[in-house]
């Protein structure tokens, strides 16, 4: 039996249990994938110091996020096609994510409903949408998200336009879908992954069930034909009047914006790049971490996403001045390969090496994290 210790060990065993298309979807990026590639070779490249002779008993990776308390400094990020990684995967994502003591965001992209989710998990989640051209859906998600008790809103701003995916389109995950030969004989290679989506509650996108005619190329002919090019800061301040619960900004990566963001009375910015799947050739966001976090002033918390594979990649982040980190593809390798299971495994590998690399650097807590646990090396 092959013995799981790590995120890379999951990854392998999804690539192996799900389809090519699918896998690829989570694991690749834009384009030639240089962002996709800087984000990996830029965590690789920040050093720890390690530190010895303190007096590490006690040592804890508990924290708080949006004043909540949270058994580590993570969440799971929203991810498009969850049921389609593992058959209802939202619910038993966000069962383990409840369970262990982090936050759960569901994508608006998702294969359950929200009112799916609420039915399912016995505790408030996350609820991530876009600003659409059509004004009354956008309002529509928003009030769903009020109803199901939904404990923040996360509005994903970096993608105005999808990008070249080159990888989607060749493997048939195109608008509309394009099933070859070949993505249909490595569907069939996969009975058991194909057996749980089937078995699943839903097989379509379940939050936009009742637009675009109902069939899965109409309604993904309908989603594609939404995304707003002409969203602006102030769409952001529409939502802040609308929402008046916890508002999260995703997928911002220049300082100018975070100035701008930081001041829509926001509660928390994540640092994003769309885990490379958007503009190819953009930084990584670990290199920009720091500047954003001194242009946000404290006004907002400060999170980070983009290429997490360890708890040594949130250490890291923490360094820089991350108050919390996100995952997104980590988690989908662990759904995929073993369900709400393996996210639980996945979770207790980067607590536990988050715990390990904070006491080899000298903490004890999250408090004692700073600039002064990495060494002075330039990206």
């Amino acid at each position: 039996m092959q013995v799981l210790n790590s995120i890379a060990d999951l990854r392998d065993l999804a690539r192996r249990r799900i389809p090519r298309a699918i896998f690829d979807y989570a694991d690749r990026g834009s384009y030639d994938e240089l962002t996709l590639r800087r984000n990996r070779r830029d965590l690789d490249a920040l050093e720890f110091r390690q530190r010895v002779m303190r007096d590490l008993s006690g040592t804890s990776v508990a924290g708080t996020m949006l004043g909540e308390p949270v058994t580590m400094p993570l969440a799971i990020a929203p991810t498009a096609l969850c049921g389609l990684f593992y058959g209802d995967g939202e619910i038993h994502g966000a069962r383990a994510a409840q369970s262990f003591g982090i936050p759960f965001c569901l994508s608006t992209m998702s294969i359950c409903s929200i009112e799916d989710l609420h039915a399912a998990v016995s505790k408030p989640f996350w609820f991530q949408i876009y600003l659409m051209k059509d004004r009354g859906f956008n309002q529509e998600l928003v009030d769903r998200a009020r109803a199901t008790g939904c404990s923040a809103l996360m509005l994903t701003v970096d993608l105005p336009i999808m990008g070249l995916r080159r990888r989607d389109a060749k493997n048939g995950l195109s608008v509309p879908p394009r099933m070859t030969v070949r993505s249909a004989l490595d569907m069939l290679g996969k009975p058991a992954w194909m057996l749980r989506v089937l078995m699943g509650r839903r097989r379509t996108l379940g939050n936009l069930a009742r637009h675009g005619g109902g069939g899965v190329t109409t309604l993904a002919k309908w989603t594609a034909s939404q995304f707003n090019a002409a969203i602006t800061w102030k769409d952001v301040q529409w939502l802040r009047t609308v929402w008046p619960g916890k508002l999260i900004i995703k997928g911002v990566l220049d300082s100018d914006d975070a100035h701008i963001a930081s001041d829509l009375n926001i509660d928390a910015l994540v640092v994003s790049n769309h885990g490379g799947r958007q503009l190819d050739g953009a930084p990584s966001t670990i290199s920009v971490l720091p500047e954003i976090v001194a242009a946000v002033k404290d006004k907002c918390e400060v999170w980070f996403d983009g290429g997490i594979q360890s708890g040594q990649d949130v250490l890291r982040a923490l360094a820089l001045g991350a108050r919390a980190c996100l995952i997104g593809k980590s988690f989908l390798y662990a759904l995929a390969a073993a369900g709400g299971p393996g996210v639980t495994l996945a979770l207790n590998i980067l607590r536990s090496e988050l715990a390990v690399s904070m006491a080899l650097t000298g903490c004890t807590n999250l408090q004692q994290i700073d600039a002064g646990v990495l060494r002075q090396r330039q990206i």
